[in-house]
């Protein structure tokens, strides 16, 4: 009798899977992306990272409670990028988005922008989460839509605070609550 390792899916979107990251599979994968200049373009990464910085990092997710980590998955099952919630502060029911999609060719095709509704519906659904805030360079158009069509609105910028490509850029800051997310999720629910 052939076993066959089951697939893990934690939450399912229509273009996306979320599942917990497995240091086994993913390693390799995160380790190429946080050396890519083009995907960590937009990130607060800067500095090159080791496998062995990358080990330490999925060694450490399990003692994370303020975090919530996934992995993202097409529905064909290829990995192609990593989104949480970070720095959940549970008095307030607060928390921080991120994402990067290291697969460059799955870039505006809509599975980071469905992962990130799925990701939502959990934070405010099951999390009961009050806000969720997240933040976007100046320069970076396809970052600042996705928080608008995610139902982010804008809540200010840091002025020149962050320096890319040789210059200093404003923070755009955002945040969403759930009324403001659920009409947003509407729309993507009836998109084809």
């Amino acid at each position: 009798m052939e076993f066959k390792e089951q697939k893990i899916i934690f939450l399912k979107g229509k273009k996306s899977i979320l599942r917990p990251l497995n240091k086994k599979t993913d390693l390799e994968s995160c380790v190429r992306w946080v050396n890519d200049q083009e995907v960590i373009e937009y990130l607060s990464i800067y500095l090159p990272s080791s496998e062995q910085d990358e080990e330490e990092w999925f060694d450490g997710l399990q003692k994370r409670k303020n975090d919530v980590i996934l992995g993202i998955e097409t529905l064909k099952g290829d990995f192609i990028g990593i989104t949480g919630l970070h720095q959940i502060n549970w008095k307030d029911r607060t928390a921080n988005h991120g994402v990067i999609i290291g697969e460059k060719d799955h870039w505006g095709n809509g599975c980071g922008t469905d992962s990130h509704m799925t990701l939502l519906n959990y934070a405010f659904n099951t999390l009961n989460l009050h806000k969720i805030h997240s933040s976007a360079v100046g320069f970076n158009e396809r970052s600042i839509n996705y928080h608008l069509t995610c139902g982010y609105q804008n809540e200010g910028r840091r002025r020149k605070q962050i320096y890319k490509k040789g210059e200093y850029w404003d923070l755009i800051l955002f945040g969403v609550f759930k009324e403001e997310w659920l009409a947003a999720h509407e729309k993507h629910q009836n998109k084809k």
